[in-house]
């Protein structure tokens, strides 16, 4: 009976555990999901009726890869659309997802991090307070 006990702890232990994921950094364009798997580009020219019709955004990356992002609202990815980006986080090849830690745009000549987990947490709390903003 102890030995059953004992491996069924384990048991619930391994199951408990999160899926494996790692750290990484992926680089790309924002793009619609739907153009993605049509196999097109969005249209740089025709950005506003795009983001209307997409729901999801990714990050398509040279090697022709796409990652969802599920923790980066909908807003912040279309505000990018064709933009080159760098999303860092822990990436979950299975799902081909990276749940960002930090999400950069390439602007003149260099990176700037326009969203990290601790900038949200922080808008959380000042729209909060009292007084907001």
């Amino acid at each position: 009976m102890k030995k059953a006990l004992i491996l069924i702890f384990f048991i619930l232990l391994l199951i408990a555990l999160p899926v494996h994921a790692e750290k990484a950094r992926i680089e790309g364009t924002v793009q619609g999901f739907y153009c993605v798997t049509m196999g097109k580009t969005c249209p740089v020219d025709k950005e506003d009726p795009v983001i209307g019709a997409e729901r999801i955004f990714v990050v398509f990356t040279d090697e022709k890869e796409h990652y969802f992002v599920p923790n980066l609202d909908r807003a912040i990815m279309a505000r990018y659309i064709n933009d080159q980006v760098r999303v860092t986080g822990n990436l979950k090849e299975k799902y081909n997802s990276i749940n960002a830690d930090s999400f950069e745009v390439y602007e003149d000549g260099k990176w700037r991090t326009t969203w990290t987990e601790e900038m949200a947490q922080d808008a959380i709390k000042m729209l909060r307070a009292p007084g907001g903003f």
